[in-house]
């Protein structure tokens, strides 16, 4: 999979492409996507569904299944909601796309995939999370780290059509090394990468994470049109916002994001990241998302007594 450390935009031919489908989806109405935000509290996620309004072809992004900590108990309202959604709107899903392993949520792609249909997508790059966290969890050999658990593995500069809405695939490695960006249309879908301007950039202390290559990452998501909409997958409301956002531009985030806006060196955002992150602590649900998203959503195998367990590596994170 190419990454992101192309020295010039004009020879990034993944970054062209998805120049050339933003522009072209600005002069017609048709080639832009309609977008409905699901947002998690719980989670700060937001989970998205796209549609093309012509063929009313639709990709559900990030979706989130309810997990209760203490009890370790699943649920499915956020889920059912984006069901719900997509019965009313008589939508057909062709994708059930996630732009990363997850730290912070599990993945409820399969319980949609089931109710819904669609196929099951990630970057290629989620094998060295599956070999990353294998090994971490003691998966052995029963866990197959082949990526096989998804429908689709995608590679940067990879086409993606919904409906008549054409679309392509970045991969914008440094929060984790499989994070993907889906241009599609006039919207892009970025995952964890950047934050509303307010709030910044994600974290790249994760194993695999790495803030010089997501500096880099976010550099070619900013050398896209300035009106590309920008879709994030979290926020955290900044100090002094009282609502949650999830939309911004490019343009906005040249401007005006307080980590990476432009003027902004390598070497100063390395600073402030590697300083930033050293005081964060790890995600409350790391753990269990982790061995559930590497699985594509799937819980691992159950035990010869029927039930399925979550491990918790004791003094390993």
């Amino acid at each position: 999979m190419t990454t992101a450390t192309v020295d010039k935009p004009e020879d990034d031919t993944t970054l062209q492409k998805a120049r050339s489908i933003v522009e072209a989806a600005g002069k017609n109405e048709k080639a832009r996507p309609f977008v409905r935000c699901f947002f998690d509290e719980p989670t700060f996620t937001a989970s998205y569904v796209i549609h093309d309004p012509t063929t009313m072809k639709a990709a559900i992004i990030d979706s989130v299944l309810d997990y209760d900590a203490p009890s370790g108990r699943t649920s499915h309202a956020s889920a059912d909601a984006i069901i719900a959604y997509v019965k009313d709107q008589d939508l057909d899903v062709e994708w059930l796309l996630e732009t990363h392993a997850h730290a912070d949520h599990l993945s409820a792609a399969p319980y949609l995939q089931e109710k819904l249909g669609g196929a099951i997508a990630i970057g290629r790059e989620i094998l060295t999370v599956q070999k990353v966290f294998g090994a971490l969890f003691n998966t052995g050999p029963g866990f197959a780290q082949d990526g096989s658990q998804f429908d689709r593995l995608f590679n940067d500069g990879d086409r993606i059509q919904l409906g008549e809405i054409q679309g392509v695939v970045m991969h914008v490695p440094g929060h984790t090394p499989a994070d993907l960006a889906y241009v599609i249309g006039d919207a892009a879908f970025i995952g964890d990468t950047l934050f509303m301007p307010d709030y910044g950039t994600a974290r790249a202390d994760f194993p695999g994470g790495d803030a010089h290559i997501l500096y880099r990452s976010i550099r070619r998501l900013l050398s896209l049109p300035g009106e590309t909409r920008l879709f994030l997958c979290h926020d955290y409301k900044a100090p002094g916002r009282d609502e949650f956002a999830w939309e911004t531009t490019v343009a906005d985030e040249r401007d005006h994001n307080i980590h990476v806006h432009n003027g902004v060196s390598e070497e100063e955002f390395v600073a402030m990241r590697t300083a930033r992150d050293a005081t964060l602590a790890m995600p409350t649900l790391i753990l269990p998302s982790i061995q559930v998203n590497m699985r594509g959503g799937h819980f691992p195998e159950p035990e010869d007594n029927g039930t399925r367990y979550l491990k918790i590596p004791l003094n390993a994170v």
